[in-house]
């Protein structure tokens, strides 16, 4: 059909429809768009404000976190001085070659660089140090490739003691070592005279300390890198280096890295310095602890040698111990455990030679027995722990005069012996080569050191006060006294002695506990604790606390600590009861103390142990003071198996005392100045 024109009629409501329709679903794809980008833009708005103002603080953390890898630079050492100011103990520096992994999934990196640098090494390395020529199996071991020791960050310490020529071509050929480094350490070095080295200690490494070294216990769970402890760090394990442990030592240092997210260093880190340790200044007098070394040494070599009977020991004398202490003030000025060891075997962390395990335990503090290859061998044989033996004999007095059990000038009738128990079973206790002594008071019985009048008039006279309770009475006046209690010391390991007689009363019986007491048979004590007794008994019931450490310096030589006599307890007798023991004690026979220009007052003891076998051996022991009027130092000596205290021990002392003498004085004026023996 045409239209008016011819042409074909057009059909526009149709088209008009078609493209509205069209039109329509433009505009709501369109306004979808448009809603669902707003939406996304909203829910981003709302994502963007959560990260910002609650996420974003914890967010920054761990970006920060992961930004660095912060190690620790163990500081430099203290040092331990004698009381004139001189080093016993002192840090050196050394220059250490460490390496950083680079990148842990290509250990062909480091193994590479270990190639290099055991090259390096075998050329650069100084002929008389053959364990310096490392090579590459052993640098790639210290590389903790595995990483069972150490994260990646953490330098790997490769060599330590670098010489000149290897600093110098590391630090010229800088480029070509990526990831090697050389710091500064410090060694520890002990003085080549082995001044008190028992007391002292010695270093040993961190990473596995024993679980009785308590405080590093609790250092490991430290994670503050001022104050961890690298792996790689020596640390005190034994005497002062562990009791003063945190004085020492100072504060780390921190090397601050850049790392990524893969804790790969990324560029140069920053250094904050470590702080150095502070200084101990100790009480011990560096010419009385060298006599005491050398006569104890020489002491020990007489007694197994000496032709004149009562001073031949036979060949049992190994080991001797000797303590001096000034009696007001409490100031160890000597402390000898022989024989004794070189510290300087442990400056790498691990000894030398195992042996040395017999001499490292400090017998002046602590039960240590003689060298001997098998522990069969070794029961047979008396350890540092010994009876008081006659040294007990004026502290016996003492009990005796306070308890009222009898008086100064009371008589007893000594024959040589006493008997005590039912009859039938009864046991006999005899003085030395039964030794009869005729009329005695309490003085003479000191004098003469009779076993008799101390069994008879303490023993049995307090058994008869106190019945079932005597053994508790008495066992409190050891106390007071410093036996069978710690001195407080702080010493690892110290022990507080063995108090046999309350054994012997429940596996025998009261009186036997009592008597055997009485004239030193029944208590081992440590020669520390023999030492604050015989200085209680100088001045007149004064335990004094131990001091070893004078003042604590600053790296910049201030006094950051210093120490005053401490009293730990005190008894309290009448001056007559003192009096009646000094005049005793005055009259004691002994050897080695001919043409002494000062008062002393002393007291020998020959203590018998037995041993496997039932074998009765003897101890020497030895207490004394001086000047006799007015006191100021005390010292006592234990030399095990050394026989007779008074040929035995007595001259050890005596060197001790002249010494002193010399070096400080015993009237407060030094004799000379003083000098290595």
């Amino acid at each position: 059909m045409k239209g008016a024109n011819g042409k074909p009629p057009q059909i526009v409501g149709r088209d008009e429809e078609k493209d509205y329709v069209i039109r329509r679903q433009f505009m709501f794809r369109l306004n979808a768009f448009f809603f669902a980008a707003f939406v996304l833009f909203g829910i981003l708005i709302v994502r963007l404000a959560v990260l910002q103002f609650v996420e974003g603080p914890t967010l920054k953390a761990q970006r920060e976190w992961q930004g660095t890898s912060k190690v620790a630079i163990p500081p430099f050492r203290g040092d331990i001085l004698d009381s004139d100011k001189k080093p016993i103990a002192f840090s050196t520096s050394t220059q250490t070659l460490t390496y950083t992994v680079q990148d842990e999934r290509k250990p062909e990196i480091a193994i590479e660089m270990s190639k290099k640098l055991a090259e390096v090494f075998a050329r650069l390395t100084d002929k008389d140090d053959p364990e310096g020529k490392l090579t590459a199996e052993e640098i790639q071991k210290k590389m903790d490739l595995n990483f069972r020791t150490n994260t990646i960050s953490v330098p790997r310490k490769i060599k330590s003691d670098l010489n000149n020529k290897e600093i110098a071509y590391f630090l010229e050929n800088k480029e070509q070592f990526k990831g090697v480094d050389i710091v500064e350490e410090n060694v520890r070095n002990y003085d080549s005279d082995k001044v008190a080295v028992h007391l002292v200690g010695y270093f040993r490494s961190y990473r596995t300390p024993p679980e009785t070294l308590t405080k590093y216990n609790a250092i490991k769970e430290i994670t503050d890198p001022t104050e961890k402890y690298s792996p790689e760090e020596t640390v005190g394990y034994d005497g002062l280096e562990y009791l003063y442990q945190e004085q020492l030592r100072g504060k780390n240092g921190v090397k601050t890295f850049p790392v990524d997210r893969l804790q790969r260093i990324i560029g140069p880190p920053e250094v904050e310095a470590p702080t150095r340790g502070n200084d101990l200044v100790l009480t011990i007098n560096r010419s009385v602890q060298l006599t005491a070394q050398k006569a104890m040494t020489e002491q020990i070599d007489k007694l197994r040698h000496s032709t004149t009977k009562p001073e031949n020991a036979g060949n049992k004398a190994k080991i001797g111990f000797a303590v001096a202490m000034e009696v007001d003030t409490g100031k160890v000025v000597a402390m000898a455990s022989m024989p004794d060891y070189d510290p300087n075997q442990w400056k790498d962390g691990t000894p030398s030679k195992e042996e040395l395990f017999y001499f490292t335990r400090n017998g002046t503090i602590r039960s240590v027995s003689p060298p001997y290859a098998t522990d069969k061998e070794q029961t047979k044989h008396t350890p540092s722990l010994v009876y008081l033996g006659s040294t007990q004999k004026p502290l016996s007095i003492l009990i005796g005069l306070n308890e009222g059990l009898f008086s100064a000038t009371e008589e007893y009738h000594d024959v040589g012996y006493y008997k005590f128990g039912s009859t039938g079973s009864e046991r006999t206790i005899r003085n030395a080569s039964n030794k009869a002594n005729g009329y005695i008071n309490a003085s003479e019985a000191i004098a003469h050191s009779s076993n008799a009048f101390m069994s008879a008039m303490v023993g049995e006279r307090l058994l008869k006060k106190y019945g079932k309770d005597a053994v508790g009475v008495w066992d409190k006046y050891m106390k007071e006294f410093g036996l069978g209690v710690s001195t407080e010391s702080g010493l690892l390991g110290e022990q507080k002695g063995v108090e046999d007689y309350t054994h012997d009363a429940k596996e025998s019986s009261n009186i036997s506990a009592l008597v055997g007491s009485s004239f030193g048979q029944l208590g081992k004590y440590t020669t520390l604790q023999l030492a604050q007794y015989a200085s209680m008994l100088a001045n007149k019931g004064k335990r004094m606390k131990p001091q070893f450490v004078n003042e604590i310096l600053d790296p910049s030589g201030n006094v950051v600590q210093s120490y005053k006599p401490e009293v730990l307890n005190q008894v309290t007798f009448p001056d007559s009861y003192w009096n009646t023991i000094y005049k005793g004690m005055a009259k004691v026979s002994v050897q080695g103390f001919e043409g002494v220009s000062y008062s002393f007052l002393r007291k020998t003891g020959t203590s018998q142990q037995t041993v496997a076998g039932g074998v009765k051996v003897e101890n020497s022991v030895f207490i004394a003071f001086a000047p006799a009027d007015k006191p100021k130092l005390a010292v006592a000596i234990v030399i095990p198996e050394g026989g007779y205290g008074g040929w035995g021990a007595a001259p050890v002392a005596r060197q001790i005392f002249d010494a002193y003498d010399q070096a400080v004085g015993l009237n407060g004026v030094p004799k000379k100045a003083s000098t290595h023996p």
